[in-house]
């Protein structure tokens, strides 16, 4: 064994500890550390001959990698639908580093960690009240979530044509109908082969809303004159968190035939609390959904799932299969997660959130996304209450789409928000809605309180100032 190797082995225990120690510390200042940062390294480090082993290399972290970090998991880090990590998440993901578990299979060859992950989703299932009639899995992120759900509808809509696309590749135009996609979905059309541009935007519901227009949908469908297709809905669109009408796509079901998709990376929650669960009412009749576990559910990235019906899991096999390694046998007899979703290599991203359901429960996530929804509507109040901003959309669940009071401060947003975001007290994401330069906030991290509101709404009125608006 190399020396400096063999020394970290008889020191591993300091190592950890000063690592621990490290994490600790970083989360114990979240509120001191900044939301964003201007400090840059020169990345062309050479790499030593020896090595220094891990407590030096801690050290040379510490000098100049550490100064990067932001506090992405604190309580004023708005952008990108992020949430911070729980106690009980970081715990679980600290183990599956540890356990470095190989998580594809449960017939005991090499590990029946993959039983973990079945449990997670059997609980995550009962989170969002559906049925077991879902099998589901862990990936990345909603990016990967949906590519793994559009892959299978890509298999799907070939079968319609008696023509299997994942051995032979595309040989019809697929039809996508949607109205409003997050950005993710489009990637996967591209990376599918479908064509990111492939895709025809259904008319929204007039009046501020970015949910589906169901008579446009129909129309569009009878357009196709009976041919297959795939919808793509939305259960939280990233600007205003806006639904489609799951109960009337239902019914449209009942007399087309499609795929359909549900993109529910944050906004599938609204499930967990009575008060918002009418939200997703009839979602239950997909045939996919995509969920992101490092948005509400708050654990470390990378952690989302895919739900898909299971009357599609010789769809889904035929998409993924592992068909050049017969010592995994069977797809359907010796269930491997290999055969099921794109990646091979893989941790055990069950665990984190294992550890995160078992710990808080259904009613720990309820308490988590009502005071989520209830911090958005606080703060689309203060912002009203100043009579620089307004309002772009309604406040529908936890996402606040506002922006400059006046057309004529249309130009200053950007610099408004740059401005603000360099401040470090808060980060925040542009947008443009409805033809409008905005500023989103979104309210998904669980250590978000009303003094982070005032906080914010202080620097704001501050960068004001100094921009003379």
């Amino acid at each position: 064994m190399n020396s400096i190797l063999h020394q970290d082995l008889n020191d591993f225990e300091n190592i950890l500890e000063k690592a621990k120690q490290q994490g600790i510390d970083f989360l114990n200042n979240l509120e001191n550390i900044p939301t964003s940062t201007t400090y840059k390294i020169d990345p062309k480090r050479s790499l030593n001959e020896t090595g220094l082993g891990s407590v030096e290399a801690l050290k040379e972290f510490n000098q100049r990698l550490a100064p990067l970090m932001v506090s992405s998991p604190g309580p004023r880090y708005w952008g990108f639908v992020t949430g911070g990590s729980t106690p009980a998440s970081i715990a679980g993901d600290w183990l599956a580093a540890v356990y470095d578990q190989n998580p594809q299979g449960v017939n005991g060859q090499g590990g029946t960690a993959a039983l973990i992950e079945f449990e997670t989703i059997n609980l995550l299932l009962q989170l969002l009240d559906l049925p077991d009639t879902f099998l589901g899995g862990f990936v990345t992120g909603a990016t990967m979530s949906n590519f793994t759900s559009l892959g299978v509808a890509r298999q799907w809509f070939g079968a319609q044509f008696g023509k299997d696309f994942a051995k032979n590749g595309i040989s019809e135009k697929i039809n996508i109908l949607t109205a409003t996609p997050h950005s993710s979905s489009v990637k996967s059309l591209s990376m599918l082969g479908i064509g990111s541009h492939n895709f025809t935007l259904v008319k929204t519901i007039e009046g501020n809303r970015e949910a589906v227009d169901i008579q446009d949908l129909e129309k569009n469908i009878q357009a196709l004159n009976g041919k297959p297709f795939i919808l793509i809905s939305s259960a939280g669109t990233v600007n205003t968190a806006d639904f489609d009408d799951f109960n009337a796509i239902s019914k449209l079901r009942e007399k087309y035939k499609f795929w359909w998709h549900i993109d529910g990376a944050f906004g599938g929650f609204a499930a967990v609390s009575e008060k918002y669960k009418h939200l997703i009412e009839g979602w239950e009749g997909a045939d996919s959904i995509t969920i992101d576990c490092h948005k509400w559910l708050n654990v470390p990235y990378e952690s989302a799932f895919y739900l898909i019906n299971k009357e599609h899991i010789n769809l889904q096999i035929e998409t993924f299969q592992n068909s050049n390694a017969p010592y995994l046998g069977n797809a359907l007899e010796n269930f491997n997660y290999l055969n099921f979703l794109p990646e091979n290599s893989r941790r055990l991203r069950a665990l984190p959130v294992w550890f995160s359901l078992v710990a808080y429960g259904k009613e720990g996530f309820c308490d988590l996304i009502e005071k989520s929804t209830s911090l958005a509507l606080h703060f689309g109040n203060a912002l009203i209450e100043q009579d620089s901003f307004e309002l772009l959309a309604p406040i529908r669940l936890n996402n606040v789409c506002f922006t400059l009071k006046g057309d004529h401060n249309q130009e200053k947003v950007s610099s408004f928000l740059t401005a603000l975001n360099d401040r470090g007290n808060v980060f925040m994401t542009p947008t443009v809605y409805q033809n409008r330069k905005g500023i989103r906030a979104s309210f998904v991290n669980w250590r978000t309180a009303e003094n982070d509101i005032k906080i914010v709404i202080e620097e704001m009125k501050e960068t004001l100032l100094d921009l003379e608006i």
